[in-house]
């Protein structure tokens, strides 16, 4: 689980094909505070260090994560975003983040304002359900708010900080990026899709409930 707030930037040292997945090895200056098994966010996909050498660290993208994502577009020298998973003492500044990537998108419009930026993103009209205005995203593992929801697009805001402290920099019009839509949204959305008889078991009633507290 992570926050969506950017710890550091890597970069892509070494990208290895496996023949379906892609093995990856990224410079990092926290590199050395890893372990094997541990779960590190790159640019928003939870990958698992499988290999700590130096300032460097290993990880495994298979099939199905280059499917969903951009991490089979990474070369030698590519800029990702990095964030090691919290633990239950962290402060959550940001929002829940499983690094577990939807879709990608696609930034159509890019916008300098006097003190921040606007960066429009398209995606699949399916996943149009999972957004809400000012609701929270993750964008190459960056945590961000919907600043303005479009027909198949979304706009968010970017503060000098997060600027200069992630790969946002290195965003363009054209540029391919993940998207983590709010897991809470993910699940609403679903049980509202299936309904709730499939979300109350048979033996709830009212006098279940009033026996145990939960109504009068």
């Amino acid at each position: 689980m992570f926050t969506g707030i950017i710890e550091a930037v890597g970069e892509v040292a070494a990208v290895r094909d496996l023949g379906g997945g892609k093995q990856l090895s990224v410079r990092a200056d926290f590199a050395p505070d890893l372990h094997e098994d541990q779960s590190v966010s790159i640019s928003g996909v939870c990958q698992t260090v499988i290999a700590v050498k130096g300032n460097q660290f290993d990880v495994v993208s298979v099939e199905e994560t280059l499917l969903k994502t951009n991490m089979g577009a990474l070369q030698p020298g590519s800029a990702v975003n990095l964030e090691r998973s919290i633990t239950p003492a962290t402060r959550l500044d940001g929002h829940l983040v499983q690094g577990h990537v939807d879709a990608t998108g696609l930034i159509t419009a890019v916008q300098k304002q006097t003190s921040s930026w606007l960066f429009t993103v398209s995606y699949e009209e399916r996943y149009a359900a999972y957004l809400i205005p000012t609701g929270s995203i993750a964008v190459d593992g960056i945590s961000l708010t919907v600043a303005r929801l479009h027909e198949g697009s979304f706009t968010v805001a970017i503060i000098p900080y997060t600027f200069d402290h992630t790969i946002v920099r290195h965003w363009h019009e054209g540029s391919v990026v993940n998207l983590e839509f709010d897991v809470i949204g993910k699940y609403v959305a679903r049980w509202l899709e299936r309904g709730d008889r499939s979300a109350a078991p048979d033996n709830i009633s009212m006098d279940l409930l009033r026996s145990t507290g939960f109504a009068k």
